[in-house]
């Protein structure tokens, strides 16, 4: 991290950010970015082994945004760290862009894959991981995954195949906000007992509150939980988190901050327009 600014004003410069662009860019997925602000400062200040001078360091560990619609808070995490301009991301989502609308790996230089709200990208980071593991690496592999997308099969497969091939190395964490694009979570795929699941396919598994930076620290500075299986932090988030309005509503998975709900929302945060 290029500058040592506490976790809890990073965090806030993301929630900042998130908001900002997502306006500018008359973009959605702004509920989407919010809640996992606290987990991408702790991540990038504290947790990954990485070098934004050097963004293809060989021994780097790995991050995969599977759920890439909420790149807004990514794309800022990366620029605070030094990987770009912070500049950048005042084109966030506008034609001529480096900074697509979905997490793109193309010209952007600390995004290890493209990504999408489309259960692929645990699949890319087991394979990322097998790879370091066969190859005697000492690199981590951490795939940030959406609830919604635990509804899809192909994001099951992986989580199978992980413990088959005890894959210490590889570290899930959980945006469990628990609204997905169309509706609550229990309401579109009831995914609990959620924990409880991923034991049973031979993870080792621990919840903590997505918000409590020095509980998210803690968890997970403490990877692997156990010598030879994977680790799934379940993080029980809020959707739209630090915005009184956006919080656990479904409305603002794909609404656009505008007019006055964008004062608003800067107002909360303590930011001008």
């Amino acid at each position: 991290m290029k500058s040592e600014i506490a976790l809890e004003e990073l965090a806030h410069r993301l929630r900042v950010h998130s908001v900002r662009m997502t306006h500018s860019a008359r973009a959605s997925h702004v509920g989407s970015s919010l809640s996992t602000v606290e987990l991408l400062a702790v991540l990038y200040r504290k947790i990954l082994r990485i070098d934004p001078d050097h963004p293809q360091w060989a021994q780097r560990d790995r991050f995969v945004l599977s759920k890439g619609h909420g790149c807004a808070a990514y794309y800022a995490v990366l620029a605070e760290a030094g990987f770009f301009p912070v500049d950048w991301l005042e084109t966030f989502y506008q034609d001529g862009s480096k900074l697509p609308g979905h997490a793109t790996h193309t010209y952007v230089p600390g995004v290890e894959v493209s990504t999408g709200s489309l259960g692929h990208g645990l699949s890319m980071a087991t394979g990322m991981a097998l790879a370091g593991n066969r190859d005697h690496a000492n690199y981590r592999v951490f795939c940030m995954l959406s609830d919604g997308e635990c509804d899809e099969g192909s994001t099951w497969e992986p989580i199978l195949f992980a413990p088959q091939h005890k894959l210490d190395n590889l570290v899930v964490v959980v945006d469990y906000n628990k609204i997905q694009a169309l509706g609550t979570t229990k309401e579109v795929m009831d995914l609990d007992p959620f924990a409880d699941k991923w034991r049973a396919f031979g993870w080792t598994v621990e919840e903590i509150d997505g918000h409590n930076i020095p509980e998210i620290e803690k968890c997970l500075g403490s990877v692997p939980f156990e010598t030879g299986h994977p680790s799934c932090v379940i993080a029980h988030t809020v959707k739209g988190k630090g915005v009184s309005f956006m919080e656990n509503s479904l409305l603002w998975h794909y609404r656009i901050p505008q007019g006055e709900e964008y004062v608003a929302a800067l107002d909360e945060l303590g930011e001008k327009p």
